[in-house]
């Protein structure tokens, strides 16, 4: 009987461990090499296309800790290290300019920094060629694109006041060339950052009342209307004019 018993169980546990292993019911198994014997583990099926759990903690992690002793002595070489490179730029900032752009994403719109470069459009408008750009330290991005009138204006003005302030050294003291400046530079102060000269302030951010009379004039039937009257006749122009056009060539042969 007890043996019955037993062969009974064995083949339960054996019946339960294949039905569940794929994965049809939220109770698994797992057969454990320990002691020759099978044991039961009660898991939770993973929802949704997740990775499955394989966690990892006996990693050798003394091995790989960092530490940081020398923070005093790597600020000091830091800053050693910029004095050698404005030194070495002299008279030359030790930094380009670059143009004022809005943080992405409507979180963070309202909030101005520097960009990577300044577009075609706004060299173009400043009056400043494209070659001649990144050689007197001005940062240029074919990438990016205007997309407002404002945006523009103020990028060109930075580029109008950073061109008024330039001092172009000629490449041979004995021969300048067009462009160059011929004023003592000795008497001139020298900057060694760009962006402590023409820093970008941060946007005002106050809320301010105005009149209304100063509020814009109202779109007449609606903005929303009207760009939808607009997208759709872009969208059936083509079949409009070939209606026409059917129309008046029946109109012709019924003549």
């Amino acid at each position: 009987m007890k043996k019955k018993k037993r062969k009974r169980a064995k083949a339960r546990t054996a019946a339960r461990f294949y039905s569940s292993r794929d994965g049809a019911d939220a109770w698994g198994t797992h057969q454990s090499r320990h002691q020759g014997s099978t044991r039961l583990v009660a898991a939770e099926a993973i929802k949704h296309n997740q990775k499955l759990v394989n966690n990892h903690f006996r990693k050798d992690w003394q091995r790989r800790v960092r530490t940081h002793f020398d923070q005093a002595g790597k600020k000091a070489s830091r800053r050693t290290a910029r004095q050698v490179k404005a030194a070495a730029l002299a008279p030359r900032p030790v930094d380009k300019l670059r143009p004022i752009v809005r943080c992405p994403t409507i979180k963070y719109n309202r909030k101005v920094r520097a960009g990577r470069g300044f577009t075609f459009a706004e060299l173009k408008e400043a009056g400043i060629a494209r070659p001649l750009a990144r050689t007197i330290g001005i940062s240029v991005d074919h990438r990016r694109q205007n997309l407002s009138e404002e945006s523009l204006a103020i990028n060109v003005a930075r580029l109008k006041a950073y061109k008024e302030r330039l001092i172009l050294l000629p490449r041979r003291s004995n021969a300048p060339k067009k462009g160059d400046t011929k004023t003592d530079l000795s008497k001139v102060e020298k900057a060694t950052s760009v962006s402590a000269v023409l820093p970008i302030a941060p946007t005002d951010l106050a809320v301010k009342e105005i009149k209304k009379s100063e509020m814009p004039a109202p779109v007449e039937g609606g903005a929303y209307r009207k760009l939808r009257v607009a997208r759709s006749n872009a969208r059936y122009q083509g079949a409009r004019e070939k209606r026409a056009r059917d129309k008046a060539e029946a109109e012709t042969a019924k003549k």
